[in-house]
């Protein structure tokens, strides 16, 4: 299991629409077990990923400014 989910918070510039959804398929496919999709998977995971993503999104809104830019993968 990865523990390698991507620190968002305190970007310069704020994450992407893009960054904040690869975040959260990485972290419902650990939670989750799923290393592919499949089609008795992918409405599930489709589901939580946009959950996910949007309580991100709300989460990093709502925490004040983080100055301590962490490493952006390239």
């Amino acid at each position: 299991m990865s523990g390698n989910i991507t620190l968002l918070r305190g970007l310069d510039p704020a994450p992407t629409e893009q960054e904040i959804y690869a975040a959260a398929l990485q972290y419902v496919r650990t939670v989750g077990g799923v290393s592919g999709l499949s089609t008795t998977t992918k409405a599930a995971v489709d589901k939580a990923v946009a959950a996910i993503a949007a309580a991100t999104t709300q989460l990093l809104a709502d925490l004040p400014d983080g100055r301590v830019e962490p490493p952006r993968e390239e």
